[in-house]
Parts: structure tokens; sequence; C-alpha cells
């Protein structure tokens, strides 16, 4: 992974950096014939924690954005694809965890898994290049999304694959009915500009609510009005700048009226905001939320609250978090993927 086939990127309008071009090296590291190890120490995996669905979907997410993946990345897809579809059942709810021993530890629910689940399945029924894989997933993504959670993270995340599906098949009757319930679970934002977020605290992953209302605005019929989208991303980006530069509510979340701590970062906010940036960019035709896509970009490389690179050249994965002495230099699948997902959007905006 080498910044000369990389993308130019401005971070914090401040100075100009290179961005590398996404590795999968890394990815392939913590893949076997059965799906994506969870966890790392450093960069060797550790297998006795097996596997789960919720990184094998984020797994299928960013390998489908890949416009020409290679025939090793496209492998990966196929053995993703595979987990999931073995994950699902025959009412369209998922497992999450395996064992390294192949058992099941958990039974089918509709938890985060679920959607993410669905996310992957939808971008693959979308985007990837694989005939196949594309009539497969989206066999799969038409059982799920026939289901709901009450959890609005996980309708968040189901609310991303539907979109996906919608982009290629706009009269997806499913898919449109996923999205119109997955924003209404969400909530609309407050008359109160202090705190227009729809809930009390924001916990994880909060740009991927603000990305689906700003998608579901698109439907024909039943969507939410645009600029209560926008609202929530516009707040949730502004009390996420620091100095100019990106820093991300930690694992531990913020509740209102409380006392705002800015560690320990996760690299997923980063990502989740990358995509929300570029799904606003990509609705409005407004340069500026560009700017937030550079801003996460600038994190992953050292343009954050400690200034210091956020993945492994030698490697090609990402750190597991950002805490105040530096990163956490464990390299598991979930940060991983959120440092390619990022990646991949400085190849539209550099």
């Amino acid at each position: 992974m080498t910044a000369t086939t990389g993308h130019p990127t401005m971070s914090a309008g401040r100075r100009w950096v290179t961005a590398p071009a996404p590795s999968f090296a890394h990815l392939s590291r913590l893949s076997d014939d059965t799906g994506l190890f969870e966890h790392a120490r450093h960069a060797i995996v550790r297998r006795e924690h097996g596997y789960c669905t919720d990184d094998v979907a984020r797994g299928l997410v960013v390998i489908s954005r890949e416009p020409e993946p290679t025939d090793e990345v496209l492998r990966l897809a196929e053995r993703y694809l595979a987990f999931l579809t073995h994950a699902q059942d025959a009412g369209g709810a998922f497992r999450n965890r395996l064992g390294h021993d192949r058992r099941w530890a958990d039974d089918p629910g509709l938890g985060d898994w679920w959607g993410r689940a669905l996310w992957g399945l939808g971008t693959a029924a979308a985007r990837s290049p694989a005939a196949w894989i594309r009539e497969e997933a989206l066999v799969a993504f038409t059982r799920g999304a026939t289901r709901r959670s009450p959890a609005p993270h996980a309708m968040a995340f189901a609310g991303l694959g539907a979109a996906e599906v919608l982009r290629r098949h706009p009269g997806h009757a499913v898919a449109a009915a996923l999205l119109a319930d997955a924003a209404t679970t969400i909530g609309v934002p407050g008359a109160d500009q202090r705190w227009p977020w729809p809930r009390q605290q924001l916990t994880y992953a909060s740009p991927a609510l603000a990305e689906v209302v700003i998608a579901a605005s698109q439907l024909r019929h039943g969507g939410p009005a645009l600029d209560e989208g926008l609202r929530m991303l516009t707040w949730l980006r502004d009390v996420q700048l620091r100095e100019g530069r990106l820093s991300v509510v930690p694992a531990g979340g913020w509740r209102r009226g409380a006392v705002r701590l800015h560690h320990d970062q996760q690299p997923i906010e980063v990502a989740a905001f990358a995509d929300a940036c570029a799904t606003a960019a990509t609705v409005t035709g407004d340069a500026d939320w560009e700017t937030g896509v550079r801003q996460a970009v600038g994190w992953f490389l050292g343009d954050n609250d400690v200034g210091t690179p956020m993945w492994d050249p030698a490697t090609g994965g990402g750190y597991d978090g950002l805490t105040p002495h530096g990163p956490n230099l464990n390299q598991g699948a979930e940060s991983t993927l959120a440092l390619i997902s990022t990646l991949q959007h400085a190849r539209r905006w550099s």
C-alpha cells in the first residue's frame, strides 16, 4: 500500500496530503475459506475469536465498491457472500457469531448484524461486477428485507443496503418499504439547535443514521424531507470538528448535557462520517460535503487529535483505536475495513 498510487486530498483545508490507494492485503490476511476473522494482535490473526456476520458484511460492502477488483479480491466477495447466506435463516434473520470450530454461538436475530448483512447484500446486489454475485445477493437481501428491527442502528444499516438496491433497481418495492421504515425508526431532528439529534445520546456509527434519512428523502413516495437528514449531519459534523480537524465521538458515546470526551476514538466513526458526507455531496452537489470526506481521510493519515497515522503502511491494516497516547496497534477487521472504505472515497474526491 503505497502513496505513489494514491490520490492527493486536502485535510481540514490546511494542507495537502497524499491518500494511499486502498489495499486488500491485510483483509486477505484476516480471511480464510470460511470468512473473515474478527480480531488480530497487531497484524497477526487471532483465530480463537472466530468470525462475525457484522465484519463479513462490512467486508462485502467494501469489496463490492471496488470498480475493478482483482480475481483474489473477487474470491473474497464469494466467500463473504457464502458466509452471509449460511448465516441467514429461512425467515430472513441472521446469526452473528461463528467459532473457529465452524459452530454458531447464537440463534438467528435482528440485531445490528442483521442490518449490516442487508447492507452488504444490498451493496453486492447493486455494485458487484460479477452477475452471479449480484443475483444471489439480491435473493438473500430480499428475504431479509421483509423483517424489521426495533433498533434504530440496525434499521439504519439495513436502510443503507436498501438504498443501494434502489439505485440499481428503482422499482424494488421491498427495498423502498425498508428504507422508508428505517427513516421512520430513526426519527426526525428536534427543534433545539444545540441538540437536534433525534435521541439524547450519540453512541456509535451515528452518521449512518443521518445518511439513511438523506437517502430516504430521495424516495418518490413516503420519504422524509432532505433538510431533516442534512440538519442531522451538519450538526454532527460541527460538533466533531476540533480546531479544523475531525475529532469523532469516542467509543463511550456522548450524552446530552454531559462532558464531551475525546478518547478512545474508533475508525468506524470516521468511516461512517466519510460515507454520510459522500452521500450528502452526491445528493446535493454541495462541495462543502466533499471537505468532510477529505477530513475523514486526513484522520487516518495523521490529521487527528494525537497527530499520528492510524494505519500501518507495511501491512495495509487499520489501527483499532485512537487513545490519548497514540494508536491501539492491533489491526482487526473492523478498523481495517473502515480504513479501506474511507480511502475508497478519496478516488472520487481528490
